[in-house]
């Protein structure tokens, strides 16, 4: 007999089977694997197509060979989606790009991932859209760009993009982080789905001195027994996203806004709110990362790369190259095809200032012998309405920016360097007609310049703004003790003379930021959105470019995002 089995051993074991159906397995399924789901989503799941990245380069006219480069990331957040991100990041080999992500949310720890992720590789990020030209990311077999330095051409935009949901615990893991006025970034509440799962299981146990002692388990079937949906954070999620965002140095403003949005809603952040919970960085919009004339900057972005045009080109039969002499002393040369100087009042168009909403005069062109009548019939045409210029030039006249500057001063008025982006249409077009005169936009700093005359048009400013991705650029321009005298008369420090002189008007010295501070051409490290953001005209005292107007009028005026 066998000794295990006889019947009075003392070591008497029994092997037996045990079948249960058991259990509902609920946790964080954004934390517990296949246990649920956890996602601050609406209640529908589908949010389209996986969120997908590629690396592009700016199409931009003229910017080659030097031009800047971004990773496109649309789509929807999944479980897998840090993965992909790291794979594009490994083929970089290193290279930081700056990433622009346009996504309605989706997984919440797979978000979490991205945004450590993005953060530990020195990333920054902004919300928006690309536009390819040429292949297109889902295209197969294309062969459009081959032979031109990249795989995928594009422009980056911020009309219409979003970064909902899940998304903004992304975006929070940016180094800068910026989302601009005609984007949107929105939140609500967490939706926490729970999977009943029943399981079937096979035990095997024996028994010592009439006890069990289990000796494994294993499940042998697994089978949904339904699901249901909860509408509120639950604390050791909130404990978990509270750690995360202070991680990141974003505000607990964000996550205070989340719990209190219904999940079947969504609830938009505004520019202003978005800077005091220091979820953006700026007000600045995705130009700030992608602008083509980040590459004329010094020192070079780390996102710019140049491409040498192959050598096989040949020069066109009887091209010509341009001649490098100097202009003649007092009249800058400035770059073809640039208009002459022209003076339009716009209203900000960001739907969220209405129904008050700042209002400036846009100033955008060359400086020319006329430019100072044009703005005084202007500023006569508003009366006694004191509206800051926003003004983008590359130079001119210099007499002409002399005069410009003083009747700047004579009216006390404020400029800042930036373009106007208009919305609707132009004024350069002929079939636009401004309604009352007054044309609809929004500023941006990338884009906008002032060159040559252009800083002394500027100097003439009571507050004078440039903000940190405008460029300008000063050189000696003759008339220098003119020019001397008027910086003085404008309270503007030698400093800035001497950084004019320091270069010969045949070449151009861009100054950076503080540099403009020490010389005191700027009165202030901000932009023009100090001047015409859209949270201004809430503010005390209310600055006196803002004004008023009825409800339906203002609707009406504001043109629908796409």
């Amino acid at each position: 007999m066998v000794p295990w089995r006889r019947l009075h051993s003392q070591a008497w074991w029994s092997l037996g089977l045990i079948c249960l159906v058991s259990l509902v397995a609920m946790g964080h399924a954004a934390f517990a694997a296949d246990a649920k789901k956890s996602t601050p989503e609406k209640s529908t799941p589908d949010f389209g197509p996986t969120m997908r990245f590629v690396v592009v380069r700016s199409s931009a006219p003229g910017c080659e060979p030097n031009c800047p480069e971004w990773i496109s990331a649309e789509g929807t957040i999944e479980a897998g989606t840090p993965a992909l991100l790291k794979r594009t990041l490994k083929a970089l080999g290193g290279r930081k790009l700056p990433i622009v992500v346009d996504s309605p949310g989706g997984n919440v720890e797979a978000a979490l991932t991205l945004g450590r992720l993005i953060r530990k590789n020195k990333l920054d990020i902004a919300v928006g859209k690309t536009r390819f030209a040429g292949c297109l990311p889902d295209m197969k077999n294309c062969k459009e760009n081959d032979g031109k330095g990249a795989r995928y051409f594009g422009d980056a935009y911020s009309n219409g993009a979003i970064c909902n949901s899940a998304c903004p615990l992304m975006f929070s893991g940016g180094i800068r982080r910026v989302v601009g006025e005609w984007a949107f970034l929105g939140v609500h509440q967490i939706t926490t789905t729970y999977i009943r799962t029943k399981l079937l299981y096979r035990t095997t146990y024996r028994m010592v001195k009439g006890k069990k002692k289990i000796l494994s388990t294993r499940v042998v079937s697994r089978k949904n027994a339904g699901s249901y949906k909860t509408y509120e954070m639950n604390k050791p999620l909130e404990r978990k996203l509270a750690a995360y965002l202070k991680e990141m140095g974003v505000g607990l403003g964000v996550l205070e806004t989340m719990k209190s949005t219904p999940a079947s809603g969504i609830q938009q952040l505004i520019p202003y709110d978005m800077l005091q919970m220091n979820l953006v960085t700026s007000l600045d919009a995705v130009d700030l990362l992608t602008a083509p004339t980040l590459c004329k900057s010094d020192p070079l972005p780390a996102s710019c790369r140049e491409v040498p045009a192959p050598a096989n080109i040949a020069k066109p039969a009887g091209q010509v190259v341009a001649s490098a002499e100097p202009a003649p002393l007092g009249l800058e040369t400035p770059p073809a095809k640039v208009a002459d100087m022209r003076f339009v009042l716009v209203r900000g168009s960001n739907p969220l200032c209405n129904p008050n909403c700042p209002e400036w005069i846009s100033a955008e062109g060359t400086i020319t012998a006329d430019t100072a009548e044009k703005l005084r019939q202007l500023l006569d045409s508003v009366g006694d309405r004191r509206l800051p210029i926003v003004v983008s030039s590359p130079g001119g006249d210099v007499l002409g920016a002399l005069a410009a500057g003083r009747l700047i001063r004579e009216r006390k008025l404020d400029v800042a360097v930036a373009r106007t982006d208009f919305i609707g249409c132009e004024p350069r077009q002929a079939d636009c007609t401004a309604e009352g005169g007054v044309y609809n936009g929004l500023t941006v700093d990338a884009g906008g310049e002032c060159g040559s005359a252009c800083p002394i048009m500027l100097a003439g400013g009571v507050k004078r703004l440039v903000g940190p991705r405008a460029q300008l650029s000063v050189h000696s321009m003759g008339f220098e003790q003119r020019v001397k005298a008027y910086l003085e008369d404008m309270t503007v420090g030698p400093g800035m003379f001497s950084a004019m002189q320091s270069a010969q008007y045949s070449r151009y010295r861009h100054l950076e930021p503080e540099m403009m501070l020490k010389v005191g051409l700027t009165t202030g490290p901000g932009s023009a959105d100090e001047l015409t953001g859209p949270g201004i005209c809430r503010s005390e005292p209310r600055p006196e470019n803002c004004r008023e107007i009825s409800g339906a009028k203002a609707q009406a005026s504001t043109p629908v995002k796409s």
